[in-house]
């Protein structure tokens, strides 16, 4: 999407900053950044918009050959609304724009370009649209036929589609899942319905062990739990690890989970270990919280080990 970013309420007017944003090409930058080859599948429309995005992508690093320009509908479109000084409103406007016309074609062109050793995907974009859905249904089939690693970002949208839609697609792609990360609240939508009188464990690091126990049971390899201030918890068959998050000093929040993302991710390529993959994660997460924007803040792998100098460190 093309993003616009005001300074207070909208309904006042004022000036926006223009850049782009949405939770995959986040992920896909911040890989980038880190140093591995990437590739974007996705739709924008034929129009400025969608050039500044696909700009910028390529900008970065990323390989857009798996991406499509659509001729008749716009590039989506996000609002950014600072309340609070930790509170953001978001307003999407992706009804009828390209995204939500995404066709299976336009995956199955990109895998057979390439395919991919990991497939990340998010709940957003079964969100936007019968098309995209089935796109996305198309994506894990084909991820399975190649033998590619699939991780499922669930980033549950509320203003996009409701829980009673969401909780039936994101049950049925669970057991395609290899790696799957969402956050504490985001876990229940992933598991079948609890029964009235089922209990639930008061101990938050019981109630997290029981919700993984049978997304682990149905096939996922790893589930990771997005933590926010409280850092983050794997939980594999071999058991649980946690780390908690780095402490910075939190500028914006918007596109931390997606940068938490792309650093499990680059360490899980670099064929690193459980603890180290998490150790990342919450590095390049701490990053996004201290910069700016979605995807602007993200680390290169030299500054990875930025955030260990002390306070007034300046580097020559």
């Amino acid at each position: 999407m093309v993003a616009l970013r005001g300074s207070g309420p909208l309904k006042l007017g004022g000036t926006m900053q223009v850049s782009v944003a949405g939770a995959e090409s986040n992920v896909a930058i911040g890989l980038s950044r880190l140093g591995h080859r990437v590739r974007w599948a996705g739709a924008v429309g034929e129009d400025e918009a969608g050039a500044l995005v696909l700009r910028t992508l390529r900008a970065e690093g990323v390989d857009v050959s798996g991406a499509s320009a659509d001729p008749e509908a716009p590039t989506g479109l996000i609002l950014f609304e600072p309340r609070l000084p930790e509170v953001t409103r978001v307003h999407y406007y992706r009804a009828g724009s390209a995204g939500s016309r995404l066709r299976a074609s336009a995956v199955e062109r990109a895998f057979s370009a390439a395919p991919p050793r990991v497939l990340h995907l998010t709940g957003i974009t079964p969100a936007l649209g019968p098309d995209p859905l089935s796109a996305a249904d198309r994506t894990l089939r084909l991820a399975r036929q190649h033998g590619a690693l699939v991780c499922l970002d669930v980033n549950f949208r509320s203003r996009l589609w409701t829980a009673e839609r969401a909780a039936p697609v994101l049950r049925e792609w669970v057991p395609s899942v290899d790696v799957l990360i969402a956050s504490e609240d985001e876990l229940a939508l992933c598991l079948p319905p609890r029964g009235p009188d089922a209990e639930k464990p008061t101990d938050p690091a019981a109630a997290l062990a029981a919700q993984a126990a049978p997304l682990l049971a149905r096939g996922v390899g790893e589930v990771v739990v997005k933590r926010g201030a409280a850092g983050a918890t794997a939980f594999t068959g071999d058991g649980s690890l946690h780390r908690p998050a780095r402490p910075v000093r939190a500028v914006d929040a918007v596109g931390a989970g997606d940068a938490f993302v792309a650093g499990y991710l680059s360490a899980l390529l670099d064929g690193a270990g459980l603890a180290e993959r998490l150790e990342r994660a919450v590095t390049t997460g701490a990053f996004a919280v201290a910069s700016p924007g979605d995807w602007e803040g993200a680390p290169t792998r030299p500054e990875l080990g930025l955030l260990g100098a002390p306070p007034g460190t300046v580097v020559r």
